[in-house]
């Protein structure tokens, strides 16, 4: 008998941004993810919309809405077209101050360099966000 196991990564992303809730979705629908490059430029990373129950989805839009900003802070916006999930509608983004790190749980990166089967852990008090980098595997 076989037994499949996914191993699921774990690391901080600095979130960027919030889509707009859709149907009973409540506060929001997914967090917009980046992390600093060796260039200190804030990289898109992907979206997290699981992994938040219906409390602490109202609790991070509490806190996301008073950093909320006109432009988007990432070096260069999001692809439109994804191969895994919906498309980002970017009319639907609010943008916010890069302040909150995320733990995000995660399967492991596409060859564009985006996030695959995100889920959300908690919020990083701890970490400040200009801290966040990209962990690359050893080897």
């Amino acid at each position: 008998m076989w037994v499949k196991s996914k191993c699921f990564n774990r690391a901080e992303f600095v979130i960027v941004g919030w889509s707009e809730p859709e149907g009973s979705r409540h506060a929001l629908v997914a967090l917009l993810l980046g992390y600093y490059d060796p260039k200190d430029l804030l990289v898109y990373a992907g979206r997290v919309g699981t992994g938040m129950s219906v409390e602490m989805l109202a609790v991070l839009h509490a806190r996301l809405a008073p950093l909320a900003i006109p432009t988007m802070p990432l070096t260069a916006p999001p692809p439109r077209d994804r191969r895994f999930g919906r498309p980002l509608a970017i009319s639907k983004v609010h943008w916010v101050r890069p302040e909150l790190v995320a733990e995000i749980t995660y399967l492991g990166w596409t060859e564009e360099g985006l996030l695959r089967h995100t889920i959300f852990v908690g919020l990083r008090e701890d970490k400040r966000a200009r801290e966040v980098r990209r962990e690359l595997p050893s080897g």
